[in-house]
């Protein structure tokens, strides 16, 4: 099942009227919440899961949405509070040395490509191996949300934000280090 598929799983069955409203914002948020889901899941399979139960929530949701906030924050709380909860309920896996990439490059060859998806892979896989606050900062900078959305989104300060970012990177590079 792609990321697509999961997220498909939750489009049956939906109300016309809140059906184009639903579509619209996976459109729009669809391919971050995927590589969110990825930084929280080790594998395809328990990405996907995440995926489509993040979808549902975000459907579940939608009717309490009453604009107070960006429509990204709403979509991106949603999503971290579910993967809090799908971290919290996972049993401990064995990771896969190497995981599959879902975009490659085709115009690189092929020991290019191999180089390329082992620094992506040894990179997420230091991503989640930081603690859960800092995981969740790092994510959200790479999908370009700013430090006042992130500090919204995970209901801390802006300050917060920063020194966990600075935190983050520090652990990062360290954790990088280890491997080469």
């Amino acid at each position: 099942m792609t990321s697509s598929t999961a997220i498909d799983g939750v489009r049956t069955g939906v109300i016309a009227g809140e059906s184009d409203r639903f579509e619209r914002i996976l459109r729009a948020h669809g391919p971050s919440l995927a590589r969110l889901a990825s930084s929280y899941a080790d594998n395809a399979g328990d990405r996907d899961d995440l995926l489509q139960e993040i979808a549902m929530a975000v459907w579940q949701a939608l009717p309490r949405f009453r604009g107070e906030c960006s429509e990204r924050t709403f979509v991106f709380r949603i999503a971290h509070n579910r993967a809090i909860t799908h971290l919290a309920r996972r049993r401990p896996i064995a990771r896969s040395p190497v995981d599959e990439m879902d975009v490659p490059d085709p115009a690189l060859g092929p020991e290019q490509e191999l180089v390329r998806e082992e620094r992506g892979e040894r990179l997420m896989q230091a991503v989640r191996n930081l603690p859960l606050p800092l995981r969740q900062v790092v994510m959200l900078t790479l999908e370009g949300v700013d430090y006042a959305e992130i500090g919204a989104i995970l209901g801390i300060s802006e300050n917060n934000v920063g020194v966990r970012m600075s935190r983050a990177r520090e652990l990062l590079r360290k954790l990088l280090e280890k491997r080469i």
